[in-house]
């Protein structure tokens, strides 16, 4: 007959059960590697809109003034010539820029709406010249229908005239995917947005305003730079 278990045999025989209870819990591979995936992907969707918001908010806050060949103002609304408040406030600081001499020309930006019987370039250039600017300083670009369309038709214009570096004037929360699509196009562009008007009013309005162009930006790098020149 065997004598007592010693305690060494005890605990030698109690390692063994832990062990095998182990090797028994443990995933296999593929479906280890499956959860590791699937982290990753989660992770990626919801910190990349997270970042790019984050940037969406800083760029709102830059205000860039250095010496450049022109001041790039994007278009809005416009009601039969005269420009929508959030135009109205662009323009106004696109005057400030050019008063204080930041560049010596303006480029208005904007075709038209269904509907319109003037394009917001010209309707911004017209009321540049009644803020003071002079008529020949200001070059209206009457092409686009959307952000894209229109910095494509400035970079148009900056190759035909030997431009390079640009300011773009947009409200805050813009200013990031207006700045890239400038540069996807060929401008050296930095930004100076209106720190007034109807788009910095109220901070619902930021907010929805911040998750809208993170999207825009998401979209337009995913999707939509395959279009970005002409």
């Amino acid at each position: 007959m065997d004598g007592p278990q010693t305690r060494d045999g005890r605990e030698e025989e109690g390692a063994e059960r832990r062990e095998d209870g182990k090797r028994r819990r443990r995933l296999p591979r593929p479906l280890v590697w499956t959860g590791r995936f699937l982290f990753v992907v989660i992770a990626v969707v919801v910190l990349t809109p997270l970042v790019v918001g984050w940037r969406v908010w800083y760029e709102a806050r830059q205000d860039h003034r250095p010496h450049s060949d022109a001041i790039i103002v994007l278009g809005a609304a416009q009601y039969d010539g005269r420009p929508s408040p959030y135009f109205e406030y662009r323009l106004r600081h696109a005057f400030e820029l050019y008063r204080e001499g930041a560049a010596p020309k303006i480029v208005t930006v904007g075709g038209k709406q269904e509907g319109d019987r003037v394009t917001e370039a010209a309707a911004g250039r017209k009321f540049l010249v009644e803020l003071g600017a002079r008529a020949e300083d200001i070059v209206a670009v009457e092409t686009g229908r959307d952000t894209l369309q229109s910095m494509i038709a400035v970079g148009g214009v900056y190759r035909e005239r030997g431009w390079r570096s640009g300011i773009v004037v947009t409200d805050p929360w813009h200013s990031l995917r207006s700045n890239k699509m400038a540069q996807d196009n060929g401008i050296d562009a930095v930004s100076s947005p209106t720190r007034s008007g109807p788009s910095v009013q109220t901070r619902d309005t930021q907010f929805q305003s911040i998750v809208r162009e993170t999207g825009g930006y998401l979209y337009y790098v995913l999707l939509g730079r395959s279009r970005h020149t002409m």
